[in-house]
């Protein structure tokens, strides 16, 4: 049940909008710059971005999408304070990229060591640049490829599917059998209800799955926890994708616990966990777990990068140094 609004009326009602956008302009500059001086003086996350409905990714394009504005408006200094919000938010706060491979160990377990390499160029244009032109075009480049790695690429999101659309994708995928021994539902929305239901479907198909990807999915500890039973009876999985949700540091513990036994995840060889809440580096027992079941000797699985266009090919890059027992 609901009023039906004329023409006449939503017009009146965006006008209205615009000028109360007009008319708080200053204030929300003024809340801006108070989250901007809240995480910088702070070293956990303020509990407004904890609670904010969206995936953590939605405000770090937005923030890059800032930087380009003021790049472009010559607000080298403005421009710089946001970057140092993004890093922080992505946890990805060292100064140098020598400092972090080698003086900080915990930064070898990096989640998502691409947005920090591209983070630590970013940061190099703009403090030590060249030419106007020559930095604002290589920066605003640097920025394109940080929204490119930190956003959906799924067939659904490159359709503009709607979200009652997306759905009735879901429950097509989810009726027949897997034509491949891989479950991709990147970037469908799945409530607690569709996270049953991909449970259900995994158990009752899941012999040959070895790849899921449900990054950018919205899910969060709860939901995963729940699928979690599932995909660790899968007996021939090996990659899975969970980047891009609003996952916290929370589920590492519930993910490490499964791991130690043996017949749970008893192929996995590689998890993505970036661009989430809170999550920026990996345990050591989990890596060491992952690592016990695959097959490489010497290296610890990390992350992985495709090109746009091209379907999934799923690449391990290794570190050199053997963890400690």
């Amino acid at each position: 049940m609901g009023s039906r609004l004329s023409r006449h009326n939503s017009l009146d009602r965006h006008s209205f909008s615009q000028k109360r956008r007009r008319l708080d302009g200053s204030a929300d500059s003024g809340r801006g710059d108070f989250l901007l001086a809240l995480m910088q003086r702070s070293d956990r996350l303020p509990g407004m971005l904890r609670r904010s409905p969206h995936s953590p990714y939605v405000r770090r394009v937005a923030w890059i999408q800032e930087i380009q504005k003021l790049l472009r408006d010559r607000r080298i200094e403005q421009a710089t304070d946001v970057l140092r919000l993004l890093r922080k938010d992505l946890g990805l706060e060292g100064t140098s990229l020598n400092d972090i491979l080698y003086k900080n160990a915990a930064f070898l377990n990096l989640v998502d060591p691409i947005s920090h390499e591209l983070l630590l160029s970013l940061a190099r244009e703009m403090q030590c640049p060249k030419k106007d032109a020559d930095t604002i075009k290589s920066s605003d480049k640097i920025c394109r490829q940080l929204i490119y790695h930190l956003t959906p690429h799924s067939r659904w999101l490159r359709q503009s599917m709607s979200r009652r659309k997306s759905q009735a994708c879901l429950k097509n995928t989810l009726q027949k059998k897997l034509s491949s021994d891989s479950l991709d539902l990147s970037g469908i929305p799945l409530s607690a209800r569709d996270i049953r239901q991909v449970a259900f479907y995994l158990q009752a198909h899941g012999d040959r799955v070895a790849s899921v990807d449900i990054s950018f999915t919205q899910l969060h500890d709860d939901n995963l926890r729940l699928l979690l039973p599932a995909l660790a009876a899968l007996p021939k999985l090996s990659t899975l994708a969970l980047n891009g949700n609003r996952l916290t540091l929370a589920i590492l513990k519930d993910l490490s616990e499964m791991l130690k036994e043996p017949q749970m995840f008893c192929s996995l060889a590689w998890v993505d966990l970036g661009n989430n809440l809170d999550i920026f580096t990996m345990p050591q027992p989990l890596l060491v777990a992952v690592r016990r079941r695959c097959s490489l000797k010497s290296s610890l699985p990390t992350i992985y990068e495709y090109t746009e266009g091209q379907p999934y090919c799923y690449r391990l890059e290794t570190s050199i140094e053997e963890p400690s027992q």
